[in-house]
């Protein structure tokens, strides 16, 4: 037994195997709690996110403004539009993932929020006017499809990382043939905004899954932006669907 005894004034063994044991519980529990408060942030952020669209939304309708921007952005040149909304998600990401100013991340978030209310206009607008209910029930769906998917992620613990490589190359076709459709007058068709919708859907797994498991803590802003565009892609194919199905 004496060799298990430290001499006097200086820490046994036992206690030193106690000391760390005890400074790696409390790292455990001090990383489970910082990500537990990320993700709280992350989900508040996204809420604040989806209110603050539908709030445009609301407001642009009630003023009349959502009828002069549908006419203006429908009589223009869409690939006008789509490439000034590809430069705001772009910078609106680049910041909120890169800033180490709060004030600026949110500001981020801001005008990525508020591009899409105002590219969301014209559908809407026809929505509105040609397919009562459409808006309802799509978002409605979209809700029901992004708490499932969510709790698909959350519940089985399964990395998605593996549909980046997947989601990098589809989207980029996607944009291919959004383009194509535009430049030469052809219309994707239902089986487009069905593929979109699967493509959104994955979209939410791989966010959700690099959240839970490896997105910066530091960082809940730039992870509720990267959700907020895919239940926002979702919303915009979901609802081109219901409009098919009653126009």
């Amino acid at each position: 037994m004496t060799e298990f005894l430290a001499p006097r004034g200086e820490p046994g063994f036992a206690s030193q195997v106690m000391a760390t044991a005890i400074e790696d519980a409390y790292r455990t529990v001090s990383a489970a709690d910082a990500r537990a408060q990320f993700l709280t942030r992350t989900y508040n952020t996204l809420f604040l996110a989806i209110c603050g669209f539908a709030g445009i939304e609301i407001a642009l309708f009630q003023t009349g403004l959502a009828e002069t921007i549908a006419r203006v952005l429908l009589g223009g040149s869409w690939l006008i539009v789509l490439g000034g909304f590809m430069l705001v998600s772009w910078f609106g990401s680049r910041v909120a993932a890169q800033s180490e100013s709060t004030a600026a991340q949110v500001a981020a978030l801001s005008v990525y929020v508020l591009a899409q209310a105002i590219i969301f206009v014209p559908l809407l607008y026809i929505a509105d006017a040609y397919a009562p209910g459409a808006i309802q029930s799509a978002a409605l769906v979209t809700l029901l499809a992004f708490a499932g998917l969510t709790a698909i992620a959350w519940k089985t613990k399964k990395d998605f990382s593996f549909l980046g490589g997947i989601l990098r190359f589809a989207g980029v076709l996607a944009i291919v043939l959004i383009v194509a459709s535009l430049i030469f007058g052809f219309h994707l068709g239902t089986f487009f905004s069905v593929a979109m919708v699967g493509f959104a859907g994955a979209a939410i797994l791989y966010d959700t899954s690099n959240i839970l498991r490896t997105y910066p803590e530091d960082r809940h802003i730039s992870a509720a932006l990267q959700l907020f565009a895919s239940v926002a892609l979702m919303f915009w194919y979901v609802l081109r669907l219901f409009m098919g199905e009653r126009r």
